[in-house]
């Protein structure tokens, strides 16, 4: 499975982490408490303006078998379990949410296909698969509404990875936006990496650049920079005060904002004992 591609989600991803991923411009808590049985609990919590809102995700692993229950501030419980290697042939994984959802993922050396299906009066169904290998793989999914009998959403992109560079073209909201994604590795102690994204709008020829960097500052500090064409600079600090323990600071300023702050921030504290 080294070898073969991976899910369409991950088309892409590693630009998009880059540039979006952690950015948060509220106050966020994340605690994570593992467990040598199998059984690990998280908690994540955010403070937006006057209002807090959070969730409870237990995980539990047992063997080929995983569990995960999310619990949300509304009182939402939704279920998914996974199974691994069903077959010893190739590598398959089943899941299905309760009571929202069920989806089913297919991971073969050279495909990848998840689906998922909602178990309500008219469900969403979602469909997406990806070919290929580990150096080059191409996808699209597809989300129909069964309500208004139209697509919810259809996307397709192909990725070309190497160990130092990957880029990536997407063709995305319903096909009205193109998108091109690069990052590199720059062969450095500190470990530079640079990545930009060019999002072009077909139906109003509106065009979107963003550009960010990221590095170690320290071997527990790494520092991200991010600048777009809209005039926003966004900065993030993210250090491991202790192990698996994080504390994320992050700050944007909006130049072009005439009234009111220019400037937000947000920080975000992960525990990890």
């Amino acid at each position: 499975m080294a070898n073969g591609p991976a899910p369409f989600s991950e088309i892409g991803k590693r630009a998009r982490d880059l540039l979006y991923k952690d950015y948060n411009f509220d106050h966020k808590f994340t605690l994570s408490v593992p467990s040598s049985s199998g059984l690990g609990l998280t908690a994540t919590g955010f403070k937006r303006d006057q209002y807090f809102v959070g969730d409870i995700n237990s995980l539990y692993k047992s063997g080929n078998v995983t569990v995960d229950v999310k619990v949300d501030t509304y009182s939402n419980v939704s279920t998914k379990v996974t199974l691994n290697n069903v077959f010893h042939s190739k590598k398959v994984a089943l899941s299905f949410n309760i009571p929202d959802h069920k989806s089913g993922k297919y991971l073969h050396p050279h495909a990848a296909i998840d689906s998922s299906i909602g178990l309500n009066p008219a469900p969403q169904l979602e469909l997406s698969a990806a070919i290929g290998s580990k150096d080059i793989s191409m996808g699209a999914e597809v989300g129909f509404n069964t309500t208004s009998a139209s697509f919810s959403k259809y996307n397709a992109g192909i990725t070309f990875n190497k160990p130092d560079f990957s880029a990536t073209l997407m063709l995305a909201d319903k096909g009205e936006t193109l998108k091109a994604s690069y990052i590199h590795y720059v062969d450095r102690p500190d470990g530079l990496t640079v990545a930009a994204e060019l999002a072009h709008r077909l139906s109003s020829s509106e065009n979107r650049f963003t550009i960010g960097t990221s590095q170690s500052i320290d071997p527990k500090t790494v520092l991200k920079t991010r600048f777009s064409d809209d005039g926003k600079a966004a900065f993030q600090c993210q250090r491991a005060w202790r192990p698996n323990s994080l504390i994320t600071l992050s700050a944007e300023y909006d130049s072009t904002k005439i009234f009111g702050s220019p400037a937000k921030f947000g920080l975000a504290l992960a525990l990890k004992p």
